[in-house]
């Protein structure tokens, strides 16, 4: 049911004064108090139910709240009272985006032609959650089809669906009074397509988003979340709605890195997944564990490399920090060295700075919108809207004949024929330039932009920088490092650290203050390297503890 249908029921749950709270309280807390008795799995649904109750119209976070989440409590404290404990994810609530099948909610990606459907079949990582003893509490809204719905030039609000309409981050959860952006958009960009709306404003523990590129870093750095961006292949991504195998990857996103490093563990499979020849890629640690990379002194000798072109300089008339937010990244620079660790300044990445505009990877962007439809994309990547047509038409084919829609040609035939319902209302200009491609005849041009991406984020890239600088990691301001670790799948984890000033989209009226935004730091590395990513990223966070709950949360 849509989570504001849950008020009544919900408010009538808040057990009276509760001897744990689970206000900004990490899963290794939550696990201390059920293991104390000090709590049940049931008072923590109950708790989270009452938040979701009293702030949800306000932020709109979840599209569905699993009306049994108390049944799957009760059924986790009886294991538990049994003596099973499954692990640390055993009773501990969890979110989904809802792009991820789960057999007993409704997965719609934010579409309207999808709106209450149930697939035939879990998602791997949604099975593995259940043997991991989690509780699935709720989907999450997200960024229609995870922003592959409409592009320029009207391109789609991050945050909106046709069926739940725009999420508000609960750092500034106002509309936005700009003339031209008065359509009821949120004044703070929530961030990328996989919402963290719901785990920064505490209504579950943690919540599993998705990324192409960016849906996972971007909403964590703009709702103060850790969170793991994996290597492509590390979680199986069998059962989620794709844009193109070549980059998707699901992750887990949190408030702290020991939860994110929990939740990996628990998305992973102990062995590959047949279903996804990618989970080969990948060795899991021993045990799935990855808490025991949570290593305090991790950064002292690690060598950090600060991409300065571009990313935190200007390249030519392109990239580049503000003021404020170059401050916040000399401070986190200055936390490294004082932690002991090697900063290799700069440390550019070879096809930013490359002059020769064949092998300088900011010359390249990937097709996404009209402007880039056949017989206008000579200069952009066809991979996305190619890799589109080719996994959404395969994942629609697994759905069986209760299916809306069997190809994506139907899709959109279908947004067309409700468009007054609102199915489209910033157009479909990204599922139309998929539609286009004819993956016969485009399959050479596809294998070509592939293989150029792959050179230049890659090769000439993040694998030339690593090896000349002998790096364990390059520091990225906030999430902007996603587009260029994403093209080969490297992983990157992401950590809480600062505020700036919302300056995104021009001035805003007179007598308007809007108010800080988070901006976090990456770490990103090479393939596979996610235990590594995870000592410094929680060193990092243990020096720091910058996190801040969201302005007037109880």
């Amino acid at each position: 049911m849509r989570a504001t249908a849950f008020a009544l029921l919900a408010a009538t749950l808040l057990p009276a004064a509760p001897k744990f709270s689970v206000v900004e309280a990490s899963i290794p807390q939550m696990q201390e108090a059920l293991r104390k008795k000090r709590v049940t799995s049931r008072q923590l649904v109950e708790q989270y139910l009452a938040r979701i109750a009293t702030y949800e119209d306000q932020l709109n976070a979840a599209i569905t709240v699993n009306p049994k989440a108390l049944a799957e409590a009760d059924r986790l404290d009886r294991e538990r009272a049994q003596g099973k404990v499954r692990g640390p994810l055993h009773g501990i609530p969890i979110a989904l985006k809802d792009n991820i099948h789960t057999t007993d909610l409704p997965t719609t990606g934010g579409t309207l032609a999808f709106a209450g459907f149930v697939p035939p079949y879990d998602a791997t990582l949604t099975r593995n959650l259940r043997e991991a003893g989690a509780i699935l509490i709720a989907k999450t809204t997200l960024t229609e089809l995870a922003n592959w719905t409409a592009g320029s030039p009207t391109p789609m609000v991050s945050g909106y669906t046709a069926i739940a309409g725009f999420s508000f981050s609960p750092y500034d959860p106002r509309r936005d009074p700009r003339e031209r952006n008065r359509d009821g958009r949120p004044v703070h960009n929530p961030g990328g397509s996989s919402s963290g709306i719901g785990t920064a404003a505490n209504f579950w523990a943690a919540n599993v988003g998705t990324e192409t590129s960016g849906s996972i870093l971007g909403p964590s750095n703009q709702n103060m979340l850790a969170a793991i961006k994996p290597t492509v292949g590390r979680v199986s991504r069998h059962g989620v709605i794709p844009i193109t195998a070549d980059q998707d990857t699901a992750g887990p996103m949190a408030k702290w890195v020991a939860d994110a490093a929990i939740l990996l563990g628990a998305l992973e499979g102990a062995s590959s997944d047949p279903n996804d020849s990618a989970t080969a890629r990948c060795t899991p640690p021993p045990g799935r564990d990855y808490t025991k990379f949570l290593k305090a002194g991790a950064l002292r000798g690690a060598r950090i490399g600060i991409p300065r072109a571009f990313f935190y300089d200007k390249a030519g008339p392109r990239g580049g920090l503000n003021e404020t937010e170059g401050k916040v990244m000399a401070e986190a620079i200055e936390v490294l060295k004082q932690q002991g660790a090697v900063i290799v300044d700069p440390a550019d990445i070879p096809s930013v700075t490359d002059p020769d505009p064949a092998n300088n990877v900011l010359t390249v962007n990937q097709c996404a919108g009209a402007p880039q439809a056949k017989g206008n994309d000579a200069n952009c990547s066809v991979v996305f809207k190619y890799g589109m047509k080719r996994d959404f038409n395969k994942w629609l084919s697994s759905l069986g004949p209760r299916s809306p829609v069997k190809t994506l040609e139907e899709l959109r035939q279908w947004n067309q024929a409700h468009e007054k319902m609102g199915a489209i209302r910033f157009g479909q200009s990204r599922l139309d330039i998929s539609g286009e491609m004819d993956l016969e005849a485009d399959r050479a041009r596809y294998e070509a932009d592939r293989a150029k991406d792959l050179r230049l984020a890659a090769t000439h890239g993040l694998d030339e920088a690593f090896q000349t600088h002998k790096l364990d990691a390059m520091l990225f301001p906030g999430s902007n490092g996603y587009s260029i670790s994403a093209v080969p799948g490297y992983p990157t984890i992401i950590v809480p650290f600062g505020m700036v000033p919302n300056t995104g989209g021009g001035a805003f009226p007179p007598g308007f203050d809007p108010k800080p935004v988070p901006f976090g730091v990456s770490f990103a590395g090479l393939a596979c390297s996610e235990p590594r990513l995870i000592e410094l990223g929680y060193a990092f966070e243990q020096a720091t503890r910058r996190r801040k709950s969201p302005p007037g949360a109880p």
